[in-house]
């Protein structure tokens, strides 16, 4: 991996977008540049010619910028998903009140998520995708009447904790070993849910992308039900 985890930041300046500035600091090496114009673009970092983009949310901002700069450059983009989430409240001091570690638990197929919001993305020769698997902190402030689910308590920022692994997809093949050995021949969204272990939505959003992408594609129904088969490695 490109280099440690920053030391944990005090509570007081931590800010919107700190994943990000943390990311970039970890993946960050020796004659990297960061924010640099290209094309009508800024892109985070530049590095031996190698475009790197660092994305922790929602895709959907970068459906016109990536497209362009893969007409002419081969664009790396870094994305966290957060294995662990420690929730830290602050007091208005600026102080941590209480902190707990969240039951969720994130996992590298979560990059589906996102990835709907351009599904075809490893298909191009010139893009290739890195999933960070990290821990977090969740910063959250009392504002009164807002966040009502959570009484009040809103997303202040998000910070990085560490960073436990990080795996790299250059080609569509290598997202379409994600698919379980175990699958049938041919399957839909129930049998990729149970094999992969993961929620019917995220079997959804991988199958989507895993079809635009040309990794598995559709064969027929089942019922109402949309049935897939992978395709061969050697043709992807």
């Amino acid at each position: 991996m490109p280099g440690a985890a920053p030391s944990r930041p005090h509570i007081g300046t931590l800010r919107e977008g700190a994943l990000h500035a943390d990311l970039r600091a970890w993946y960050r090496t020796r004659g990297d540049r960061v924010e640099v114009p290209v094309d009508g673009f800024v892109v985070d970092l530049v590095r031996d010619g190698e475009l790197v983009e660092f994305q922790t949310g929602s895709f959907a901002p970068l459906r016109r910028k990536l497209p362009a700069l893969l007409t002419r450059h081969h664009v790396h983009l870094v994305v966290p998903i957060a294995v662990h989430r420690f929730i830290l409240r602050m007091a208005d001091s600026g102080e941590v009140s209480s902190e707990r570690r969240s039951p969720k638990r994130g996992r590298i197929e979560d990059v589906f998520g996102p990835l709907v919001s351009i599904p075809d993305l490893l298909a191009h020769p010139r893009f290739s995708l890195e999933v960070v698997l990290v821990e977090i902190d969740e910063i959250r402030v009392f504002r009164p009447g807002r966040a009502f689910r959570r009484r009040g308590w809103v997303v202040h920022a998000r910070a990085l904790r560490s960073v436990l692994s990080s795996r790299r997809f250059e080609s569509v093949g290598d997202a379409a070993a994600l698919l379980p050995a175990s699958l049938p021949e041919t399957f839909g969204t129930p049998e990729l849910a149970t094999a992969a272990g993961v929620p019917r939505r995220l079997a959804q959003q991988m199958l989507f992308c895993l079809n635009a992408m040309g990794a598995a594609e559709r064969v027929g129904k089942s019922g109402n039900a949309v049935l897939y088969r992978r395709v061969l490695a050697s043709l992807v």
